[in-house]
């Protein structure tokens, strides 16, 4: 089942009202998937030189003071950092693998959501509603924003198996459907160098874009490679630093509709969670295409 959604501004005057526009339309997905949810919004970018990553706990108890003093420590870098319920948002001027090794030996059961100069990724188990009120979506800022509400049909309902997912720099995915070749193509994946935290096929789409794109690919070729490559049902919608894209395989058995005014791109499993979006009724509606890349970028930074 699964729901999905996505807000793309292409007004900057509306980035203050990100949250507010988004919070309705991942509510509006909850029955189909009340077990857990989760959003990536891009904004609040970090100069060159530095890395932001969202790293969330799993429990509301866990020391992040403790945890960012010591990286402050032995880094001896600047750094900034938040705390958002069970997951922190951290600023720090070094290279990601660098961050990331420390966090592997000081911090083994934390989890890194995302990295890259825009991206932050939160997520949990509970109903939308409860996801949204838990980490303030409805007060963020932004310029996109994709999300995802789940319902585990053929596994625990965790935080792990939560999306959206994220393999790479400010990229990240959001799936409704099912690959069947998942298992191969991450044995493949991980010879290339790239790293997977859980067993969701949707990862592995994630990892196989990740993949695409280090290799040269832009965007569109990698989506296009991606057709080829994956097998199965499914809708993506996908996240970068500078768009957004979504995408249905050549069969397109899962929902998705899109909508688009002077002001934003809108996207949806089902119509109604677009109803709320201002100027809905002027914009033009549509149904994506089987096997079409629908693609709206921001010249890069």
């Amino acid at each position: 089942m699964c729901g999905i959604v996505g807000l793309y501004l292409k007004n900057p005057a509306l980035e203050s009202q990100l949250g507010k526009l988004f919070e309705p339309m991942l509510a509006a997905m909850t029955d189909r998937g009340p077990d857990s949810a989760g959003f990536a919004i891009y904004g609040d970018e970090v100069a060159d030189g530095w890395v932001k990553l969202t790293l969330q706990a799993t429990t509301e108890d866990y020391d992040f003071k403790m945890l960012v003093s010591v990286i402050e420590a032995k880094l001896a870098v600047p750094l900034e950092w938040f705390q958002n319920a069970t997951a922190i948002v951290l600023k720090i001027k070094a290279e990601e693998a660098v961050v990331r090794a420390l966090l592997a030996e000081l911090a083994p059961t934390v989890r890194i959501m995302s990295a890259g100069q825009s991206i932050e990724i939160l997520k949990g188990m509970g109903l939308p509603k409860e996801i949204s009120e838990r980490f303030g979506l409805g007060s963020m800022k932004g310029s996109h924003i994709i999300g995802h509400t789940r319902m585990a049909t053929e596994s625990a309902v965790t935080m792990e198996g939560s999306h959206p997912f994220s393999t790479g720099a400010d990229l990240c995915l959001v799936h409704n459907g099912s690959l069947s070749n998942h298992f191969r193509l991450r044995q493949e994946l991980r010879r290339e160098g790239i790293h997977f935290e859980t067993e969701n096929d949707t990862e592995v789409a994630a990892g196989y874009l990740a993949w695409r794109l280090q290799q040269g690919d832009s965007l569109k070729q990698a989506l296009d490679n991606s057709l080829e490559a994956l097998d199965g049902f499914f809708t993506f919608a996908i996240g970068t630093r500078n768009g957004f894209a979504v995408i249905r395989d050549p069969i397109a058995c899962k929902p998705a509709i899109l909508a688009e005014t002077d002001d934003y791109v809108a996207m949806a499993s089902e119509y109604q969670a677009l109803s709320s979006l201002p100027g809905i009724e002027k914009a033009k509606v549509w149904e994506p295409v089987p096997a079409t890349m629908y693609i709206w970028e921001r010249e890069s930074a």
